[in-house]
This record gives structure tokens, sequence and C-alpha cells, in this order.
């Protein structure tokens, strides 16, 4: 018995609660072997990020490569990819067969609305690597962008369906919109998630949380998912995994007063 191994293709969070070091935590509470590629260094906090700093192309896909050469990976994520050359260098590392049940997290705009894609981003995202994806999971602010729209006219389940068949046009297997932005009518309005692909729709709720320690939830979900699918999961049944363990981490969490902002989330189950 050995683990399965997985890939992040991500940023750094020195702030430890998304990014790479998210996705780690992740990956080891579902009992997989992360390995990792890295896209940017960033400073940043519970309060917001800082500075940033993106990597050369040519090095994130010599990290990739070194990883794919000598693992078995058997599922791989994208989180910040920093600029449009990364996203299009990731698109034909897919295009070549490397990148094995691709999930891929347009990371576009921090909680703190610090831009995390330099110019072309958007275009390269729809047009190079979301063609090539199994999984794409934008929150309402990522899909509203992608798709062009202002994210304050999505109110409705419907017009998260809306936002997913334009992405799903774009060619992956399966959109994953994700409805944590909606603003709840009452403290315990559930969050919907809505599941689409070309032939089935699910819409998953969970109860919202009460809590300001939610940095990394979005990570969190997609690394995740990408555990779940390395297992041999289906789609469908890695979501609903992720979203359960999302929801048991931003619990345990829920009173912890990590730092002075939007803390990390209980990935191990230290509040157990």
């Amino acid at each position: 018995m050995q683990p399965i191994t997985v890939l992040s293709i991500a940023g750094s969070d020195s702030g430890g609660g998304a990014g790479i070091q998210g996705d780690l935590r992740t990956f080891a509470a579902f009992g997989v072997h992360g390995t990792t590629a890295l896209t940017a260094v960033t400073a940043q906090n519970t309060l917001g990020v800082s500075d940033v700093a993106v990597l050369a192309t040519s090095l994130v896909i010599s990290q990739v490569r070194s990883v794919v050469e000598d693992f078995d990976v058997a599922a791989v994520k994208t989180g910040m990819l920093g600029d449009a050359d990364v996203v299009e260098a990731v698109a034909e590392l897919a295009r070549q067969g490397l990148l094995a049940h691709l999930v891929v997290d347009p990371v576009l705009v921090s909680s703190t609305q610090h831009s995390l894609m330099r110019d072309g981003g958007v275009r390269a995202y729809r047009e190079a690597l979301f063609p090539l994806a199994t999984v794409v999971t934008p929150n309402l602010r990522e899909a509203a962008l992608l798709c062009g729209i202002d994210v304050r006219d999505i109110s409705s389940p419907d017009d998260m369906l809306a936002l997913g068949r334009e992405l799903l046009a774009l060619g992956p297997r399966y959109v994953l919109v994700k409805g944590g932005h909606f603003a709840a009518s009452g403290v315990d309005a559930p969050v919907p998630d809505v599941l689409l692909s070309a032939d089935d729709v699910t819409v998953f709720e969970s109860p919202r949380v009460a809590t300001d320690n939610d940095h990394g939830t979005g990570c969190s979900l997609s690394a995740a998912l990408c555990a779940g699918l390395g297992l041999g999961r289906s789609v469908t049944d890695a979501t609903r995994d992720a979203k359960s363990f999302v929801l048991a981490a931003l619990q345990g969490a829920a009173g912890w007063h990590l730092g002075k902002g939007r803390g990390p989330l209980d990935h191990l189950g230290w509040n157990e």
C-alpha cells in the first residue's frame, strides 16, 4: 500500500492559509502525497496581499516536468498562475497529456480584492486552459469576470447555472460555480454550489458558517476535489466529499484567532 500522488501548480501564501500551503495540508488530510510547482511568491497575511512576484514561465514548467517525469501523478490542480504566459504554458503541458484529471481553479483576485493575474489572463484561461480541464471551479466573482458581467447581477442559482453553461461551452468536462459570495439573506442561509456537465446539473447546498476564518476556502476545495479524483472518485462524488471537507474545516476553525484578519481553515481537524 502506497499513497497516490497528486500535483498542485500554484502560488505561495506566506500566511499559510491558501495557495500551495493550503493545498498540501488538504492533500495530507485526504491521505495523498502532494507534489508542487510554484508559480509565484506572495507577501500576504490574514489582512491581505502586499506584494507578488511571478516566477519565470520556464521555471514553472521545469518544476512540473521534474515531477511528472518521476512520479505517477494521478491528478493535478492549478491555483494562482500569475500571468497569461504561465496559463498558456500549463495548457501546452495538458495538451501533451501530462496533467491527468486537471482541476482548474481560476484564481484572479484575492479575497481582499488584490489582483493575482496580470493582463491577458482571462483570455488565456478561456481560450487555452479551460478546454483541457476536467473541472473548472470559479467562485461567483471569478465566474462573472470570466463571462464579462457584473457579479452584482448574479442573484440566484439559475444565474449561476447560466454562467456555468457559458463556461462549459468553452470545453471543460465539468464546471463548478461556487456560491460562497452570495450575500446571505440570513445567518442560516445555505450556500449553493452548482456543478454541471453536458449531461447533468447538481446543486449542492451547505450551511453557511459564521466565521471570519475562511481564507483559502477556494484553494482547499479545489485541492480536495483533485485529491478525490486522484483516488478514483467520480467528479460528482469528489465534489461532494470536497464540500464536506471544507465545511468541517470552516467549522473547526470558527473560533480561532490566528492573525488580525480572515484566518485559515482547520484542514487537519486540530479542533477535534
